[in-house]
């Protein structure tokens, strides 16, 4: 499975450079607020295998000067670079149709990079309470995926290895923990020509999972967008299956995001998306579903992460179409004219002749 292009799928934001990924927790160096806006997901889910590939396009608003991230995943994810381009594909393929009318005047990853003695096991042979699985480059990111024994530990290891943290870290890292899941640690240079705004390269995430998911909780998006001076966000996912499929957070807690469009993908799209997200032709369902799915994602705390089932309503959905109106001109043509009066005068002649002829007695 395969991540790209940062949703949150709980992520741990971190104080070093950046690294969008999925569900976020942002914490920046000398504690500066952190906190996801706007994202954009494609997760391309593949039923039989249980494999989820999820790429993301995110941003971030920060007053740091660089950024870190942790990403859990249910399982140890496989790194790999992702194109940008299939995102205006998607967004094209889902648009609402415009019809036009006339309207007359008047009428109204790279290579793998070599562990340094501080990531690795100890001499001794004692297993650490945090041990690194891997340590990649990949589409300019440092990645180093993790697993812990607990919550503490890692805040430890990101601490010691220049995270600056708050103590939500831990609080929102122990469930993770708890399941057994694996974490991520990411950096990435803030562009320094933006003051608040962090925005990643494309970056695949592919993991195997029971079921697929957006990792959605945060640790206080609430606090940290009221320091920044953010009210609004729109969290945007594209969900590739071999169906329909809805999200759920809880039964108390419905999740906001509401389904905008829905529908087949094409075989030519099909082959066409994947070629432009660097996959084999083979990956996920034969046949392709998509359900692009809206959220206007409220700054508050999440009660669960966002997981998605198959839909009993199967039914397609489509955007309102946009009715564009456009003035139309008059003939000028005198012929045009010209045969218009004949078409109306000649029948209208014959009648009166006709009429004419039925007061003489001419006609019975």
């Amino acid at each position: 499975m395969s991540f790209a292009r940062w949703s949150p799928v709980a992520i741990a934001f971190l104080a070093l450079r950046a690294a969008p990924a999925p569900a976020c927790m942002p914490v920046s160096a000398l504690r500066t607020p952190v906190v996801n806006a706007d994202q954009t997901v494609i997760i391309l889910w593949d039923a039989p295998t249980k494999t989820q590939h999820f790429i993301r396009k995110a941003s971030f608003k920060t007053e740091a000067a660089d950024l870190g991230f942790v990403v859990p995943t249910p399982t140890q994810p496989e790194l790999a670079e992702a194109g940008d381009e299939a995102f205006p594909v998607l967004e094209k393929l889902t648009e609402p149709e415009v019809i036009k009318r006339k309207r007359f005047p008047g009428f109204g990853c790279a290579a793998v990079v070599e562990r340094d003695a501080g990531l690795s096991l100890s001499a001794a042979g004692n297993i650490p309470p945090v041990r690194v699985l891997e340590e990649k480059q990949v589409a300019g990111f440092n990645a180093v995926v993790l697993e812990a024994d607990n919550a503490d530990a890692l805040t430890g290891w990101l601490k010691k290895h220049g995270y600056t943290y708050s103590p939500e870290v831990a609080v929102w890292a122990k469930p993770y923990v708890e399941a057994g899941w694996k974490f991520t640690a990411m950096k990435v240079a803030k562009d320094e020509r933006e003051k608040k705004s962090v925005s990643a390269a494309a970056l695949r995430m592919s993991f195997r999972t029971d079921r697929p998911l957006f990792p959605y909780r945060e640790p206080d998006p609430a606090k940290a967008s009221a320091a920044l001076g953010v009210k609004e966000r729109t969290l945007r996912i594209y969900f590739l299956a071999e169906a329909k499929y809805q999200g759920e957070l809880t039964r108390q807690s419905p999740w906001t995001g509401k389904v905008v469009w829905s529908g087949k993908v094409s075989a030519a799209n099909r082959t066409r998306l994947l070629e432009l997200l660097k996959l084999p032709a083979s990956t996920g369902p034969a046949g392709w579903w998509l359900t692009e799915f809206e959220d206007k994602w409220p700054y508050r705390a999440a009660p669960a992460d966002l997981y998605f089932s198959r839909s009993r309503d199967q039914q397609a959905v489509k955007r309102e179409p946009i009715i564009e109106y456009v003035k139309a001109r008059y003939p000028t043509d005198v012929t045009i004219y010209a045969l218009a009066v004949a078409l109306v005068l000649l029948p209208l002649a014959r009648l009166v002749r006709g009429a004419v002829a039925r007061q003489r007695g001419l006609i019975t």
